[in-house]
């Protein structure tokens, strides 16, 4: 899709996040600001929620919103982290600098920047459950050095990977999965205000597809309305049969990555059993949706461990124990590096 993404285009305000209880503690959040945790299954809307918040506490949002997804950081080279435009300003002459303080520096001097709009800004970290236990100490003594000027919202799918001193810092607001009546109710609004047509039954269809992502089933929809200018049962069905496929790819190697090796392994499971897919298949499948993804995956790292596990697949006996190795093996490489 080359048009602007909905997730972007119709990125919710704090009065439209469609759980009652977030809304509830977000708002409050704007008037006494408090540092947090969301926490949640990936796609329930984390990141959007903490970009609504920002734009509800600061008149300058896109000066007072630092956000840091730490697969920025952990899952790329010190020379890209340094010639990343985002991260530059902070780290010009400091080319000699390991990674390790390369991170600290960039995560002190975002916090340390004075609010431009008001009396604090708003630092994000996305992605937190890869946040190594050494980086996290480090990130706890900034959160104290800057705790008058800097509100910190941590948003991850494992809460429990956070040392008990963050935790201690932060206000917990658990955003569990959308029902399908509450995705139905979004991608209805959406559409509406895309002049978009469609039926009950593609809206059903498309609110499924999601199975509790939201920004999934956002997503599917505009695939959807792209490609036959309609949400209906037959359109959805057509669009979206192959792509639930690539996405549930993406989110094996979501989960592999940072280091949720069980549900990676769930998810192979449902590729090789459900959906019939074979060893071979499956690897070169991930290898593309790894390529075509927006995300910064080590595509690199990720083919030379296609190439062993490749290997296994033409002389062993297992699909699943060969692909697992690899599963494993990039959950294990992001968690040491």
């Amino acid at each position: 899709m080359d048009a602007p993404l909905w997730t972007e285009t119709h990125a919710p305000e704090l009065a439209d996040l469609p759980q009652p209880g977030v809304r509830d503690y977000l708002t409050e959040a704007v008037e006494e600001p408090i540092n947090l945790v969301l926490h949640g299954p990936e796609g329930v809307g984390k990141t959007a929620a903490a970009r609504a918040l920002a734009r509800a506490a600061h008149t300058d949002p896109d000066n007072d919103l630092v956000e840091i997804n730490v697969a920025d950081f952990f899952g790329r080279t010190k020379t890209e982290i340094k010639n990343d435009p985002r991260f530059a300003p902070f780290l010009q002459g400091r080319s000699r600098m390991s990674k390790r303080d390369m991170i600290n520096h960039v995560l002190k001097e975002s916090a340390a920047h004075q609010p431009v709009s008001g009396e604090y800004k708003t630092v994000l970290l996305d992605n937190a459950e890869a946040i190594r236990e050494d980086f996290q100490q480090a990130l706890r003594r900034v959160m104290e050095q800057y705790a008058r000027t800097t509100q910190f919202v941590i948003a991850t799918r494992q809460p429990s990977k956070l040392i008990p001193p963050i935790e201690s810092r932060c206000f917990p607001v658990p955003m569990r999965a959308p029902t399908h009546d509450e995705t139905a109710t979004v991608l209805r609004s959406i559409l509406d205000a895309e002049d978009v047509e469609y039926d009950a039954e593609g809206l059903d269809f498309v609110a499924s597809y999601g199975d509790g992502d939201l920004r999934r089933a956002v997503l599917g929809a505009q695939l959807v309305a792209t490609d036959a200018d309609a949400v209906t049962m037959a359109a959805a069905y057509e669009a979206l049969g192959e792509v639930g496929v690539d996405a549930q790819l993406e989110e094996m190697l979501a989960a592999a990555s940072s280091g949720d090796f069980s549900t990676a392994r769930s998810t192979l499971d449902d590729l090789l059993e459900d959906e019939g897919l074979s060893g071979d298949e499956l690897l070169a499948d991930l290898l593309r949706v790894a390529r075509e993804s927006n995300r910064n995956w080590d595509v690199a790292r990720l083919h030379e461990l296609a190439g062993e596990v490749d290997m296994d697949l033409v002389e062993g006996s297992s699909d699943r124990v060969h692909l697992s190795h690899l599963l494993a093996e990039l959950g294990r490489e992001t968690a040491s590096s």
